[in-house]
């Protein structure tokens, strides 16, 4: 039997700017477009491994910041490394960490050489690097490594932005010699570039270019749903996805809802990860073929019929409106882990809906049959959470 490939990535078929096709490595395929559940601290929560494969993940995220703090990624290496350590042996994509010491940390000081912060959890003093990113991912034993970048928000002056992007692609830079220079887990890992520079083409333009320059495994559009609003996200995609090897695949990076997702796949997104279909899961949202529903809400009740009726996920098959609902008003384990379990099969049976329409080259029906049935009233779009 051969061995499997380290890396490599094939497009099967387009439809527009849209493509569907096939990352393979070496402890897995991952059909794209893709959706990475978020297992923030080596667990997507509230969910067996085994229930998160069954649901059609093929991969899966893990956060480089707070595995560093707890249990501490020198710790993981010790007991296995992170696939054994949580028992999932298909593929993990790490992020670099760079965004939660932003948003997260107390006293962040960014320097050249990288961020110095204290830990949200005890107020610990750390230096997370280009470098020491790098080789936290290593000891984790990701299998797709994220450059470490910095983020800064839209509504900074393009100064700032420009200033973020520039210092971004030096530690782009850094971040692939240090890939590059653990041999062992470059052999078997790959490492992808995070695009910057906010909503401004030319800044994205010269950030794509310094990636490009660089030679990464695979793309990612950085700097985005955080709080910009969906036309604004997909206005700089139509200009930031072309900008990027066709043969190499494009993730965009904490995304999303799920009509956004389809607005990304239509405009050349392969991959994509967000904390929404299990954080709102546990507070009681679940999505459905005609929108999101609150389970907290009165009306459900005494409603017997199943979560979506056009879903077949195992919770749908199984339990009523009714039971979910008085699960979630009694603060019931069990009601956010099948909330949460309903959530991820109504994401990855979405995911394969794009793959077959793009296919078939019907992407276009396909997305507008979605948007005519996805719809919600305006409570429940406010309770909807962020990414």
């Amino acid at each position: 039997m051969s061995e499997r490939p380290r890396f490599a990535f094939s497009v099967s078929a387009t439809d527009g700017a849209a493509r569907t096709g096939l990352l393979s490595m070496r402890r897995g395929d991952i059909r794209t477009p893709a959706f990475m559940p978020v297992g923030t601290a080596a667990t997507v929560k509230a969910m067996k491994p085994a229930e998160v494969r069954a649901s059609g993940a093929d991969i899966i995220l893990g956060n480089t910041y707070h595995l560093m703090l707890r249990p501490g990624a020198e710790r993981v290496a010790r007991l296995g490394g992170l696939h054994r350590f949580m028992a999932w042996e298909r593929p993990i994509l790490t992020d670099s960490g760079g965004y939660q010491v932003m948003s997260l940390s107390d006293l962040t000081k960014i320097s050249e050489e990288g961020v110095a912060f204290r830990s949200h959890l005890d107020g610990s003093r750390h230096m997370l690097s280009p470098e020491r990113s790098i080789e936290i991912q290593r000891l984790l034993g990701s299998d797709i490594v994220m450059a470490f970048d910095q983020l800064v928000p839209s509504t900074a002056t393009r100064e700032e932005q420009a200033a973020a992007m520039e210092r971004s692609m030096r530690w782009a830079k850094r971040s692939r010699d240090a890939f590059d220079a653990a041999d062992e887990h470059a052999s078997r890992a790959a490492s992808f570039g995070i695009q910057q520079g906010a909503l401004d083409e030319g800044l994205r333009k010269t950030s794509a270019d310094a990636l490009i320059d660089i030679g990464f495994d695979g793309y990612a559009v950085g700097g985005l749903a955080v709080g910009e609003g969906q036309e604004a996200t997909f206005a700089c995609l139509d200009f930031a996805v072309p900008m990027f090897p066709a043969e190499r695949p494009r993730y965009l990076m904490g995304v999303g809802k799920p009509d956004d997702i389809v607005g990304a796949v239509e405009r050349g997104i392969d991959m994509f990860d967000c904390v929404l279909p299990t954080r709102s899961g546990r507070t009681g949202q679940a999505f459905t073929g005609q929108g999101p529903i609150n389970l907290k809400n009165a009306k459900f009740a005494e409603d017997t019929g199943p979560l979506d009726p056009s879903c077949g996920c195992p919770v749908c098959r199984t339990w009523s409106r009714a039971y979910l609902h008085h699960l979630i008003r009694a603060g019931e384990i069990l009601g956010p882990m099948l909330m949460t379990e309903h959530n991820l099969y109504f994401y990855q049976q979405l995911m394969a809906g794009l793959r077959a329409a793009i296919a078939e080259r019907r992407l276009g029906a396909f997305a507008a049959e979605f948007r005519s049935r996805y719809r919600s009233n305006k409570r429940d779009r406010d309770e909807e959470a962020g990414c």
